[in-house]
């Protein structure tokens, strides 16, 4: 499937919340990624992506449709030269190929430019999608915390995967 990243735009906001509201979304994101997910969220989100020169959150298109999302979070003091990787994609493209090849390109633009040596991403542990699609994109294993998270009244174990410029 031919799709691009690229800057989210205000106009994006009802697509953004039609793909994004999905229980099957939700679970294996943090609590800042709301369900059921708003036009009000959609809205705030794009907000608040758009102020950051250079671009560090990107909308994935498919055919000028927000159907996913993907992007790089600063980190800072003594993480500051690392990125952590987020990504999302509505369920009607999952097994496509889309966030393998997303995933390529934004660490390829992270390192290229920001001054930093390591992306990672700390999918959960029952989230073996992500981890095969990280595992896919390079990724390494870097670390299994046990129950660490707590999330829908269940404690899930996170993943820590990295990879190195």
């Amino acid at each position: 499937m031919n799709f691009k990243l690229r800057p989210f735009k205000t106009n994006d906001a009802e697509s953004l919340a039609q793909h994004a509201n999905n229980p099957n979304i939700a679970k294996n994101l943090t609590n800042q990624f709301p369900h059921p997910y708003t036009l009000k969220d959609a809205q705030g989100f794009i907000e608040m992506v758009m102020e950051g020169d250079p671009t560090q959150v990107f909308a994935i298109d498919l055919d000028g449709r927000v159907v996913g999302g993907i992007g790089l979070h600063t980190q800072t003091d003594v993480y500051c030269k690392s990125m952590e990787l987020g990504y999302w994609l509505a369920e009607p493209y999952w097994g496509n190929g889309i966030i393998s090849s997303a995933i390529l390109q934004i660490v390829e633009y992270g390192f290229d430019k920001f001054p930093i040596t390591r992306i990672y991403a700390r999918p959960y542990g029952t989230n073996l999608a992500s981890q095969r699609v990280l595992e896919k994109a390079g990724f390494k294993l870097e670390a299994r915390l046990q129950k660490t998270i707590y999330k829908n009244g269940e404690y899930l174990d996170e993943l820590v995967y990295g990879i190195r410029k």
